[in-house]
């Protein structure tokens, strides 16, 4: 398994979360992504949900924390042990999100890809990590999904093309987790909904 994450020299485990301590400490809300998940949740119906890409888990336990049903995904084994330490019992399942399927047979009613998770992922399997997560969508399930927004990486017109290939419909898109309308800029978050 190999992704452009795991060429970088981001934090890993611990360091990684120190950042979103040091934020909480400073009173800022570090659960944006959750309170959009459980949100849109509410609004569609639903209560399982796919953390892909789920790096310390921070994501993925707030949600557990709120009630839902949550499964784990993550390439990076350090990132993962951190998700352990903090939350055994939740599942916690490494894997390339290109080769989902392999690993996972469950069925979701929302996917979650925060931290930028499609930048990261392997060049050129952006399409097939799409596809992976939309066949664990069950009929009507969303994808969210947030990322930066750099020239050398994923656009959001190709986002759109490769997400439309993989059976999802855009829904909405905004410029941030708390939906400030979308209108450009170097962040969005879209939504899809599996056909």
């Amino acid at each position: 398994m190999s992704t452009r994450w795991q060429r970088t020299d981001a934090p890993r485990g611990d360091d990684y979360d120190s950042r979103w301590r040091s934020l909480a400490a400073e009173g800022r809300n570090v659960h944006g992504e959750a309170d959009l998940v459980s949100a849109l949740l509410a609004e569609h119906g639903g209560s399982r949900v796919l953390d892909a890409g789920c790096g310390t888990g921070r994501v993925a336990i707030a949600l557990a924390e709120r009630g839902h049903t949550v499964v784990g995904v993550d390439v990076d084994a350090g990132m993962l042990s951190a998700a352990r330490a903090k939350q055994p019992a939740l599942t916690w399942i490494e894997a390339d999100l290109a080769d989902l399927g392999a690993h996972l047979r469950d069925v979701f009613d929302l996917a979650v890809m925060a931290g930028n998770v499609m930048i990261f992922v392997e060049p050129g399997t952006e399409g097939r990590v799409l596809g992976a997560v939309a066949d664990r969508l069950a009929a009507g399930g969303l994808l969210v999904a947030g990322f930066q927004i750099r020239p050398d990486r994923l656009s959001v017109a190709d986002y759109d093309r490769l997400a439309e290939s993989a059976g999802l419909q855009p829904v909405a898109r905004w410029a941030t987790w708390d939906r400030e309308p979308f209108t450009g800029g170097d962040y969005a978050v879209s939504m899809h909904r599996r056909g």
